[in-house]
């Protein structure tokens, strides 16, 4: 265990700031085009899936009795992203749009690049935020989703996604053989569905209709528009479309982390419309150190569905006999994901020996396969 005076040492939150050198690459592939271009993607991909193997693995887990005090330099990390990143992001509309030096194609895979650095960074840091009691970091996170038109991210993952992961209600929990390409195109349309429904059954509970304005859709559609009218105003409709590739991107990103962290668990149904609890069996775990310093412990995921309200230099790893564990990092898993016979080799044995390992009274797992078990009350 990680000593609390440890832990709260500058030098032990500083590898977490990794992340921010994004900011620095992105603006080198803006201002050198041609090959520099690819910059930030090899950086997030590449580099930090060779750290992992250099690496190894971090099961190390810090003092749960560590205060909010001595988590100062973490808190810090993700606050003041917020801000860099929106002026990197709309610095770089307006710069781009008007680049010279910059062709059509240099163009599209800066913002690539960018997509990778709001996606990458800032929806997961927009993750951390949102889970917090400070109003403060909630509208941070607000703020990191708006960047990236995804703001009912926030409903759909605290309502929907953590009370019912693992079950048909859930659209975020990936099940055993979708492939990502099939995946993707129902997430997107059932989450903006299910967090929208969500939120509405929130109101009538409060008997307010669905258009009292403290309903919190109405913030994220202002703050998207406030968003898309910046880009128009710095690069107009060029500015536009370069601010969609880079919120496409980071989309596509989210959903892919989606898919590998729950591909395949579900839990265990009990009858009676109920199902058993959350534990850490139920979501993939990775100790990958390199790329969890990138991903802010993200990939102890595991433990963020037992204990939600932990911060992430609190998260605790889980060994193998109480968590699956995935064989590589995120970056690794997410592009082993894009090519889904190679992802059904890697992972659908794995899913078997955990099936084997936790239910061996469940013969038949045809009705979890295809998401058709009775839907949670």
């Amino acid at each position: 265990m990680i000593p609390a005076a440890q832990v709260a040492k500058p030098g032990a939150a500083l590898p977490f700031y990794m992340s921010y050198l994004l900011i620095l690459l992105v603006w080198i592939a803006a201002t050198q085009g041609g090959l520099w271009v690819l910059l930030p993607i090899v950086m997030t991909w590449y580099l930090f899936s060779a750290l992992d193997a250099v690496l190894g693995l971090n099961t190390e887990n810090a003092d749960l009795e560590t205060t909010e005090a001595d988590l100062r330099w973490y808190k810090l990390l993700t606050a003041a992203w917020v801000p860099l990143q929106f002026i990197s992001l709309f610095a770089l509309i307006w710069y781009v749009s008007r680049a010279a030096h910059l062709n059509g194609l240099e163009k599209f895979m800066v913002f690539f690049g960018v997509g990778v650095m709001t996606g990458t960074v800032g929806i997961t840091y927009s993750h951390e935020l949102m889970h917090q009691k400070n109003r403060v970091e909630r509208f941070l996170g607000d703020l990191l989703l708006a960047m990236v038109l995804y703001s009912h991210f926030r409903s759909e993952h605290l309502l929907v996604h953590h009370r019912y992961v693992g079950t048909p209600r859930d659209p975020v929990t990936a099940r055993y053989n979708e492939g990502f390409h099939r995946f993707y195109p129902r997430v997107l349309r059932q989450s903006l569905r299910s967090s929208f429904a969500a939120e509405k059954a929130m109101m009538a509970r409060k008997r307010l209709p669905w258009h009292a304005l403290s309903n919190p859709f109405w913030r994220y559609w202002g703050l998207q528009l406030a968003m898309l009218a910046l880009a128009y105003g710095l690069g107009g409709l060029g500015g536009v479309a370069l601010f969609l590739v880079q919120a496409g991107v980071a989309i596509w990103q989210l959903e892919l982390v989606n898919y590998i962290e729950h591909y395949g668990l579900t839990r265990k149904y009990l009858g009676e419309g109920k199902y058993e609890h959350v534990l850490p069996r139920h979501s993939w775990n990775a100790a990958h150190k390199a790329s969890n310093w990138l991903l802010i412990n993200l990939q102890r995921h595991s433990d963020h569905h037992y204990k939600p309200d932990r911060r992430f230099p609190l998260l605790q790893n889980h060994a193998e006999t109480d968590a699956p564990q995935l064989p590589y990092g995120y970056p690794i898993m997410t592009m082993a994901a894009m090519v889904p016979p190679l992802w059904k080799r890697v992972m659908n044995p794995r899913v078997r020996a955990w099936r084997a390992q936790y239910y061996p009274e469940i013969t038949d797992w045809s009705a979890y396969n295809r998401g058709a078990t009775p839907r949670p009350r």
